[in-house]
C-alpha cells in the first residue's frame, strides 16, 4: 500500500505572534488563545489536548484527553490512576501536552510535571459528572484486556441496578491530575512557513525566559 501526500498542501495566513505584544506570563497568553479559538473557531472540543507520557516499556505514549481546568499553576484533567497512563506517571511525572486547533493555525506544546490534585478537588468533579460517567468510571479497568463489549455494558446494567437511588461515591483510583509547566511553547501558522514560534522556561526565581524560535 502506497499513498503520496507530497502535494498536500496548505497556506497558513489567520495570524501572527509577536515579540511585543505577548505577556511576561504564559498562563495569560493560553488563556487568551483559548477564549479565541473557543469563541471564533470552536468546530470541536476546544479542550481536547494530547499528553504523551513513557510507558513502562520505555516508548513514549500519546493520546487524547480533555482539559477540565486551567490555573495559573497548571492544567488539570482526570483519569483512572490504575489505567496505562497513570501507571506511567507514577513511574515518571515528566509529561507533554499539546494542543493543535487548526481553525485559528495554532498550536501549544507544554512540558511538565503531573502530579494528583487533592482528592476533594477529585471528588468534588465527580459529583458533578453524569450518572452514566459516574458508573462508566467503576465499570471500566481502564487499559485492561476485556472480552468483549458485552462484558462491559452487561457490567454497566449491573451497576444501575445496584445504585438506583443511591448516591455513587468517586473509586479511590479515579481521579484527576494537575501538569506544573516548565516549559511552554506557542505556535502561530504563518505564511511561507516561517511561522512564529515563541517559547517560556520556567526559571529558578519562577520568572519566564522569553525565546523566539526558528520555524
Amino acid at each position: 500500500m502506497e499513498k503520496d501526500l507530497s502535494n498536500y498542501r496548505k497556506i497558513y495566513k489567520k495570524g501572527e505572534l509577536l515579540l511585543k505584544q505577548i505577556p511576561e506570563n504564559p498562563m495569560e497568553l493560553f488563556q487568551k488563545w483559548f477564549y479565541e479559538v473557543d469563541k471564533y473557531f470552536a468546530a470541536n472540543e476546544t479542550n481536547a489536548m494530547t499528553i504523551s507520557t513513557l510507558g513502562l516499556d520505555g516508548y513514549p505514549k500519546s493520546r487524547v484527553v480533555l482539559l477540565k481546568k486551567y490555573t495559573f499553576e497548571g492544567f488539570i484533567f482526570y483519569t483512572n490512576y490504575n489505567s496505562e497512563k497513570g501507571k506511567a506517571i507514577s513511574a515518571n511525572p515528566n509529561v507533554c501536552l499539546s494542543f493543535f486547533w487548526h481553525g485559528a493555525e495554532r498550536q501549544i506544546i507544554i512540558k511538565g510535571k503531573a502530579e494528583k490534585i487533592a482528592e476533594n478537588l477529585s471528588d468534588g468533579y465527580f459529583e458533578s459528572r453524569p450518572r452514566g460517567s459516574q458508573l462508566g468510571a467503576i465499570v471500566s479497568n481502564q487499559s485492561d484486556i476485556v472480552e468483549n463489549r458485552a462484558f462491559l455494558e452487561s457490567k454497566l446494567l449491573e451497576l444501575e441496578k445496584e445504585y438506583e437511588g443511591k448516591e455513587i461515591e468517586r473509586p479511590k483510583y479515579w481521579g484527576g491530575y494537575i501538569v506544573k509547566p516548565v516549559e511552554i511553547e506557542f505556535w502561530q501558522g504563518r505564511p511561507n512557513r516561517l511561522h512564529d514560534r515563541v517559547r517560556y522556561q520556567l526559571q529558578e526565581d519562577f520568572n519566564w525566559k522569553i525565546s523566539r524560535l526558528a520555524p
